[in-house]
C-alpha cells in the first residue's frame, strides 16, 4: 500500500473541507497510517492488539543442564566415570585371561574376572584426569586446540586399546624391548593425539604416582605380576599408565569443548 492508496481509502484532505471539524483526525489517521507503513507494518484493523515484539524460543531442559556449570560437572565426571569402568572391565579381564594379572581365588569370582574394587578406582581416576585437563588447560591460558574433533578421541581409544592389547599378547625376547617398544607406542599416542607441555607434564606424573600406588597394592599381597622386572611390577606399566592417562584427558577435553559450544550457542540466542 502506498500513499495513492491510502488517498483511496481516506480521500484526498481537500475533499474534507464541507466538514472543517473532521479535517485535523483525518490528517492525524492519515499521517500514523504512512508512519506504520515505513515501519514496515500496514494499518492495523481496528479493535486489535499492537505487534508484540517475537522472542527467541526458550532454552530446553538439556541444553538449561549443559550450560549450568554445576550440572555439567556431574555429567561430564559421570560419563567419565562410566568409560573408565568399561575399559577397566576390558582390558583387565585381557590382562587375567594371559596371566599377565593374578588375583586370589577367592577374588575371581566378580564381573569379568576382576577384583570388584578395579572398575570404581579406574572410573574415579579417569573422572578425575578428564575433569582435570580441560582445568589446567583454562589455567594455563592454553586453550587445546589440536585435533578437537570425535573421531580423532575414537582413534585415541583405540591406539590405547592396542597399545594394551601389545603389552598382554606380543611376544618379545625380553622385557626391556617390549618396555621400550611399549614406551615409544605412548609417547606416540601423545604426539599425535595431544603435543601439548600440561598433557605431557600430567601424563608422566599421574603415571608415575599410579605406579606407586600399584607398588604398594602388590607389597600388601592384593594381587601380584607374573615375572615382576621392577620391583614388584612390569616395567612396562608406566608406559599403559601414561597412554591411559593421555587418552582421558582427550575425552575430557573433547567434553569441555562441548559445553563452551553449547554456552556459546545460548549466548547468541539470548
Amino acid at each position: 500500500m502506498d500513499y495513492a492508496s491510502v488517498q483511496v481509502l481516506f480521500g484526498s484532505p481537500t475533499i474534507w473541507d464541507d466538514v472543517p471539524l473532521l479535517q485535523p483526525a483525518v490528517r492525524v489517521l492519515m499521517s500514523r497510517t504512512l508512519t506504520a507503513m515505513a515501519a514496515g507494518g500496514g494499518p492495523q484493523p481496528a479493535g486489535s492488539e499492537p505487534p508484540t515484539e517475537r522472542r527467541p524460543p526458550a532454552p530446553g531442559p538439556y541444553v538449561s543442564a549443559i550450560t549450568n556449570r554445576s550440572a555439567n560437572l556431574v555429567i561430564r565426571g559421570a560419563m567419565l566415570f562410566s568409560v573408565g569402568v568399561f575399559l577397566s572391565l576390558v582390558l583387565n579381564l585381557l590382562q587375567v585371561q594371559r596371566n599377565v594379572t593374578l588375583f586370589p581365588p577367592d577374588v575371581i569370582s566378580s564381573i569379568f574376572s576382576s577384583a570388584w574394587w578395579v572398575p570404581p578406582c579406574c572410573g574415579t581416576a579417569s573422572a578425575v584426569i578428564g575433569l582435570l585437563y580441560p582445568c589446567i588447560d583454562s589455567r594455563l591460558g592454553e586453550p587445546h586446540r589440536f585435533k578437537r574433533e570425535w573421531s580423532s578421541v575414537m582413534r585415541c581409544v583405540a591406539v590405547f586399546v592396542g597399545i594394551n592389547h601389545a603389552s598382554a599378547k606380543v611376544d618379545f625376547a625380553n622385557n626391556v624391548q617390549l618396555s621400550l617398544t611399549l614406551a615409544a607406542l605412548s609417547v606416540g599416542l601423545w604426539w599425535s593425539f595431544d603435543r601439548s607441555r600440561s598433557g605431557f607434564g600430567l601424563g608422566v606424573a599421574i603415571g608415575l604416582l599410579a605406579t606407586l600406588a600399584t607398588q604398594l597394592l602388590v607389597y600388601n599381597g592384593v594381587f601380584q605380576y607374573t615375572s615382576p622386572d621392577f620391583l614388584y611390577i612390569r616395567s612396562w606399566l608406566p608406559c599403559i599408565f601414561f597412554a591411559g592417562v593421555i587418552t582421558m584427558g582427550n575425552i575430557g577435553r573433547q567434553l569441555a569443548l562441548y559445553e563452551h559450544k553449547v554456552a556459546q550457542e545460548k549466548t547468541h540466542q539470548d
